[in-house]
C-alpha cells in the first residue's frame, strides 16, 4: 500500500496506449458511396456514368473479396494500416525527402520577446534549447499531458519519435530507428548533435546526473561556433541526406566501407536527441510577412541540416529560429506541440534565463570527423547541386491575414477551419476557373497508432457554392444558403474521417491487398477520375490546419501543378503559408493567397449582409 502511495496518481503520457481501440475497417458499401460523391465535382455526366459502372462492378466483384481479406488482416493487427502507410507514404518513396517530404516552420518567439537582432544567436539559442530539453525530460518521465477529445484519450505514440529518432536510407526502402526510451524502460541517449559550417559536434546535455543550464549550454555552443569560425569548413556530409534516397543509401554504404569509424559517427548523429543547427543565414520576419524565414527553414543550407532527423532545431545568426523535421515518424501536431510549449515558456520568462549563472566544469564538445575521399566529396557536391536546383524552383509565401480571425468567425457561428477550407476552394476556383481536388488532414488518433485520414474538402456542396459566388444572377440569400450547406458538409466529413470512416485510407488498403495477392490492379484505380479527383496522392491542394497557436509551417505541393497550403488560426488573425513550383506556368502561390484573403472578406460580408 505504501508503495502505491509513493507513485504519482497523475496520468502518464503513454498509459492509455494499451487500451486504445483498434483502427476500424469502414464498410465497403459506405466507402464506395462516398467515393462516388467525391468524384462528382470533377466529372461530366458521361464520365460520371462510366465511373458509376466501374464502382458497381468493383463492389459486386473483386471489391468484396478484397474487403474480406482486409477484414482478415485487421483481425490480426491493432492498426491494419500502420505499416502500409509508413512504407507507401514515406519509406518506399525515392525522391529526396529533405525538400519533398520534410516540413518546416519559423519559431513564433520573434513575435514577442525576440525580434531579429544580430549578436543574440547563442544566448537565445541556449535558452530555447534548454526549454526543448525540459520537454524531453517531461516526455521521458511521461509527464506530458495526454491529448484528449472530451474524455477520450488520443494515441500519444508519435511523441516517442520526437527525440533520438532518425530515418536511415535503404536501396529500395528506408527504415526508421528510434533510440528513445522512457525512464521506466531504461537508458535513453542524452547527447545532441550540433551542425555548423559543414562540421559535426556532439555533447551530452546531462552532467553528473543533472541537465545543463542555459549558461552551460551557452558555453558549449560558443566553443563550437568559435572553432568553426576560426578553422576551415568541414566537408558537409549532412548534404547527402538531401539526395535522392537510393543515391544517399549507396553513398552511405560506401562511407561505411571507407572506414568503420564512419558508422560510429553516423550512429551518434542518428541517436542524438536532436540536431542543433548553427546557421549563418539571417532571414527576416515581419509581423505580417513570414515568407523569408519560412523559405530559409524549408530550403536552407543542406550542410547544417540532417534531413533524416526527426527534429532539426535551426538557429539563425540574427537570433531567429525555426525547425525542419522528417515527416515519416510523426505528423505536424507533435512539433507544433513542443514549439508551442517553448513559445509559452519564453513568454512566461520574458525571453530571459532567471536561474543561476554558475557554470560547472563540463567536458568540451567532441567533434565527429568523417573519413571522406574524392568519391564522397563528389557525392556531396552532386547532392547540393540537385538540392539547390529544386530549391530555386520553389515559391514560398507566408502571410498573416489580420482583419479578423477565429473570434469573428465563431461570432457568426462558422467553424474557423471550414471557413478557411471554403475560402481556399473559392480562391482556387476564382484563380483557375475550376474546382481543385483538396486533401485536408483529419486525425485518426482516437485509435491505436492512428495518424491521418483525408478530408476531401472539394465537395459538391463547396463547388455549388463557388459557382453561386461567381454567378452574377445569384442573390445574397442563395449564396449564403449554399455556403452554409458547404459548411455543414465539411463538418460532417471531418467527423466521419476522424472516426475511422474516411475513404482514402480504405481504398489504399484494398489496392494494397490486391497487390499483395498478386492480382491485377482493379479498374477502379486506373479510371481517370480516380486520379483526377485526387486519388493516389494526386490532390491539387494539399492542406492542413496547424492548430490554434502561433506555430506555423509548410510543406511542398503534392503534385507539380498543385499547391501546399498550411495555416494556423488565432483569435484575431489567420496565418497562411503556401508553396507552388515556379516551373508550373499555371500556379502562383502569391496570387492564390491574395485571392483567398479577398475571399475571407467576401464570406464575412455575405454573413453580415444576409443578417441585415
Amino acid at each position: 500500500m505504501e508503495n502505491q502511495l509513493a507513485k504519482s496518481t497523475e496520468e502518464r503520457t503513454f498509459q492509455y496506449q494499451d487500451s486504445l481501440p483498434s483502427l476500424p475497417v469502414p464498410s465497403l458499401d459506405e466507402s464506395l458511396k462516398k467515393y462516388l460523391d467525391a468524384v462528382k465535382p470533377f466529372a461530366n455526366e458521361e464520365e460520371y456514368k462510366q465511373t458509376e459502372e466501374i464502382v458497381r462492378k468493383f463492389q459486386n466483384g473483386i471489391g468484396e473479396k478484397l474487403q474480406q481479406k482486409l477484414l482478415e488482416r485487421a483481425k490480426g493487427k491493432r492498426n491494419w494500416l500502420e505499416e502500409w502507410w509508413l512504407n507507401v507514404a514515406y519509406l518506399d518513396v525515392r525522391i529526396p525527402s529533405q525538400l519533398n517530404v520534410n516540413f518546416g516552420g519559423a519559431a513564433a518567439y520573434s513575435e514577442h520577446y525576440w525580434p531579429a537582432k544580430e549578436g543574440t544567436q547563442l544566448e537565445r539559442g541556449s535558452i530555447t534549447l534548454w526549454h526543448n530539453l525540459v520537454y524531453w525530460q517531461l516526455l521521458k518521465t511521461e509527464k506530458v499531458a495526454v491529448h484528449k477529445v472530451g474524455n477520450r484519450p488520443l494515441d500519444m505514440n508519435q511523441f516517442r519519435m520526437l527525440f533520438s529518432t532518425c530515418k536511415v536510407p535503404g536501396i529500395t526502402r528506408d527504415s526508421i530507428i528510434s533510440y528513445f526510451k522512457t525512464e521506466s524502460e531504461g537508458h535513453t541517449p542524452s547527447h545532441i548533435a550540433v551542425l555548423c559550417r559543414g562540421r559535426v559536434f556532439v555533447f551530452d546535455v546531462m552532467h553528473e546526473g543533472c541537465m545543463m543550464t542555459p549558461p552551460e549550454l551557452l558555453r558549449q555552443l560558443t566553443y563550437i561556433q568559435k572553432k568553426c569560425h576560426s578553422e576551415p569548413d568541414g566537408p558537409g556530409v549532412a548534404a547527402l541526406t538531401s539526395d535522392e534516397r537510393t543515391q544517399w543509401a549507396k553513398a552511405r554504404e560506401y562511407l561505411i566501407s571507407l572506414d568503420p569509424k564512419n558508422l560510429t559517427v553516423l550512429e551518434k548523429i542518428q541517436s542524438s536527441l536532436l540536431v542543433y543547427s548553427l546557421d549563418d543565414d539571417s532571414p527576416q520576419m515581419t509581423p505580417e510577412d513570414y515568407s523569408e524565414i519560412t523559405a530559409v527553414v524549408l530550403t536552407g543550407n543542406p550542410t547544417v541540416r540532417w534531413g533524416d532527423k526527426s527534429y532539426n532545431f535551426i538557429s539563425f545568426s540574427n537570433g531567429l529560429f525555426g525547425c525542419n523535421c522528417d515527416h515519416a515518424p510523426f505528423d505536424g501536431m507533435v512539433i507544433v506541440e513542443i514549439c508551442h510549449y517553448v513559445d509559452q515558456k519564453i513568454l512566461e520568462n520574458e525571453g530571459k534565463w532567471k536561474g543561476s549563472e554558475k557554470v560547472r566544469d563540463i567536458p568540451q564538445p567532441e567533434e565527429l570527423v568523417f573519413t571522406v575521399d574524392h568519391r564522397i566529396l563528389d557525392c556531396i557536391d552532386r547532392a547540393k547541386e540537385q538540392y539547390y536546383k529544386q530549391v530555386s524552383d520553389l515559391q514560398i509565401v507566408a502571410y498573416a491575414f489580420t482583419s479578423f480571425g477565429k473570434m469573428q468567425a465563431k461570432k457568426k457561428k462558422l467553424h474557423p477551419d471550414a471557413f478557411i477550407q471554403l475560402a481556399l476552394q473559392l480562391g482556387y476556383y476564382r484563380l483557375h476557373g475550376r474546382p481543385g481536388s483538396c486533401y485536408e488532414t483529419a486525425t485518426t488518433r482516437a485509435y491505436y497508432h492512428g495518424r491521418t485520414e483525408t478530408v476531401r474538402s472539394c465537395s459538391l456542396e463547396a463547388v455549388e457554392w463557388c459557382q453561386a459566388m461567381e454567378d452574377p444572377s445569384a442573390g445574397l440569400h442563395k449564396r449564403q444558403q449554399k455556403m452554409l450547406q458547404a459548411f455543414a458538409k465539411h463538418g460532417k466529413m471531418m467527423k466521419e474521417c476522424s472516426s475511422g470512416k474516411g475513404i482514402d485510407r480504405h481504398l489504399l488498403g484494398l489496392y494494397l491487398i490486391a497487390k499483395e495477392e498478386g492480382l491485377p490492379v482493379p479498374e477502379l484505380f486506373t479510371d481517370p477520375l480516380f486520379s483526377k479527383s485526387g486519388g493516389g496522392g494526386n490532390f491539387v491542394l494539399s492542406s492542413s490546419l496547424l492548430g490554434y497557436t502561433r506555430v506555423n509551417g509548410v510543406v511542398v505541393p503534392m503534385i507539380h501543378s498543385g499547391y501546399g497550403f498550411f495555416y494556423n488560426i488565432r483569435d484575431d488573425r489567420f496565418l497562411v503559408a503556401c508553396t507552388a513550383w515556379k516551373s508550373c506556368a499555371e500556379t502562383d502561390a502569391e496570387k492564390l493567397v491574395r485571392t483567398i484573403f479577398q475571399c475571407f472578406h467576401d464570406m464575412m460580408h455575405l454573413m453580415n449582409a444576409a443578417q441585415l
